[in-house]
């Protein structure tokens, strides 16, 4: 085989792309993804042999976070530029080995490669299948997947101001640990739920970033029409990037749109002030091939997920920024402040059509942890009177495989005395149903983006407290998750972590888990995939 992947929810046959991915990437960015993940373990052999104080490291703690953020599905298809990454994390590595002396390491941490074509030989050496055995393989991978999701929330709230160095700390360990042969099956499942709970600990970092610098999120009203002037259109999960575009864009005329998990950022008190942020248009990553097209603007990747563009018209449109990028696409790299100019794109913007609408309405949002607990007598009286039955929890990703419309069904056939808790993109198969209301609590409660799925463990285990419950798992509380990609993953294992046991998750297993380990993970957590709409909702109900 040409390449070998398997790290999303639409991997070929759930098994692995082997010739190419079905996010679009090619045989080249696979390898090259591989080996920049392979160079990260040889700079964490070098940490972790010599005991470096990852306080005295920043530069290297910040690479290593872009760089597995950059390996994420849909983030990054320019191989080039990944190519250069690796160059960096190469002569990062080998700084620290003449500063910090050169402890016997493995391959990883001494290996050399200087050109492109290089690159692609050894990464044939030491992808994914250069673990033989398939439980240990396995394992390793799940390891590997919860740290880039990790990574992602590391990084956006390091864009604010905000880090751990527990995390980094961690993420050196376990990226070390992964590469020792010596280390059991049982070893490398402690290891996951490790990651879980550093997991956990990410979760709330960007929490606590976020909510500090533009404030607790609000119940919001957010409108899904357009109007006439030319506009943005910005995607992905960065704050501080809208916030650049949006000072940038005052008082020039155009207007600005969320998209997909961006729409989050209207429930933000400090966004509220700009009037040029002016609502969200259209529905999750996997529609932007023809959204994009009647967008009729430039658009702005501030993350993934990014859709390789039938048209060549709309890749002239698309600009890059942080781990993002494209093959052609302006990629926008921040000065030594942190400033990013935004000007190429705000004039593109004014020489363009304004967008064309697709839909009209509003969608609402705004219920993070801080936002329920304000509504939390409220909630727990219509428990105690049986006018709420249970809560599911809806978070996660969508995608475009067919079995998806399940979440839609799902939703709509639950019965009208439970409430959905939602984050992350699987909202937009249902947030708007117009699924109606429990005595003025919605039945679908939008916390905000994949990460915030930490808003409902928080939630959880305030329910907890409040009834005096000895199992978390005793709350009228299931988890009916979708899933696509690594941010999930990080998400899931936070959730095992915490002790939440029968989980369903769909539309499949992921395929990355061997039959020996998913034989662990659903009898040790009760983990379980979703089957049909009806066999679900009797088992749930």
């Amino acid at each position: 085989m040409s390449m070998f992947c398997y790290q999303c929810q639409e991997t070929a046959m759930g098994t692995g792309c082997t010739v190419r991915g079905v996010c679009g990437k090619t045989e080249e960015i696979a390898k090259l993804q591989d080996l920049l993940i392979y160079s990260l373990k040889g700079v964490a052999e070098v940490v972790v042999a010599n005991k470096i104080d990852v306080s005295e490291i920043g530069e290297v703690n910040h690479a290593l976070i872009n760089s597995l953020f950059t390996t994420i599905t849909n983030a990054n298809f320019d191989g080039d530029a990944i190519a250069k990454q690796i160059s960096a994390i190469l002569e990062l590595r080998d700084n620290l080995k003449k500063k910090y002396g050169n402890v016997p390491v493995k391959d990883s941490a001494v290996f050399t490669v200087e050109t492109k074509e290089e690159m692609i030989q050894k990464a044939g050496e030491v992808g994914v299948l250069a673990t033989e055995n398939e439980d240990i393989r396995s394992l390793r991978q799940f390891i590997t997947y919860g740290l880039k999701g990790m990574a992602a929330y590391t990084e956006h709230a390091l864009n604010i101001g905000k880090e751990n160095l527990e995390i980094y700390k961690f993420m050196y360990h376990a990226l070390a640990e992964i590469e020792d042969d010596s280390l059991t099956a049982d070893d490398l499942v402690k290891l996951v739920l490790e990651t879980g709970e550093m997991g956990v600990q990410s979760m709330a970092l960007l929490d606590g970033a976020n909510t500090s610098k533009y404030g607790n999120p609000v119940i919001t009203k957010v409108n899904i029409g357009v109007r006439s002037n030319p506009a943005i259109l910005i995607s992905g999960h960065d704050l501080t990037d809208l916030e650049q575009l949006l000072e940038q864009t005052k008082g020039t005329g155009v207007d600005v749109y969320t998209h997909s998990e961006m729409l989050p950022a209207h429930y933000y008190p400090y966004f509220k002030k700009y009037d040029n942020l002016v609502g969200n248009y259209g529905n999750a990553w996997w529609k932007q091939l023809t959204e994009f097209e009647s967008f009729n603007g430039p658009i702005l990747f501030t993350t993934n997920c990014i859709v390789p563009p039938r048209k060549e018209e709309i890749r002239e449109r698309i600009f890059t920024t942080n781990a993002t990028g494209y093959p052609g696409c302006p990629h926008i790299v921040p000065d030594e402040k942190g400033y990013k100019d935004f000007s190429p794109i705000i004039e593109m913007a004014k020489k363009l059509p304004a967008p064309t609408q697709i839909e009209e309405g509003e969608i609402i949002g705004g219920f993070a942890h801080n936002q329920v607990f304000e509504l939390a007598d409220q909630i727990v009286e219509a428990i105690k009177t049986g006018a709420i039955k249970k809560f599911f929890v809806m978070s996660g990703c969508d995608g475009r495989m067919k079995s998806r419309e399940y979440y839609t069904e799902f939703a709509k056939q639950l019965p009208k005395d439970t409430v959905i808790l939602t984050s992350g993109c699987a909202k937009y198969r249902y947030n708007k149903l117009g699924l109606g209301d429990i005595g003025g609590i919605p039945r679908v409660l939008d916390a905000g983006q994949c990460n915030d799925s930490y808003s409902w463990a928080v939630v959880a285990l305030k329910l907890k407290e409040i009834f005096e419950l000895a199992d978390i798992n005793d709350l009228p509380i299931e988890f009916n998750i979708a899933w696509y990609e690594q941010k999930a993953v990080i998400v899931l294992m936070a959730l095992l972590s915490m002790g939440f046991k029968n989980i369903h998750i769909g539309p499949t297993l992921p395929g990355f888990l061997s039959p020996n380990v998913v034989d662990v993970v659903v009898d040790k957590f009760g983990l379980a995939k979703s089957q049909t709409v009806e066999e679900d909702m009797k088992l749930f109900l």
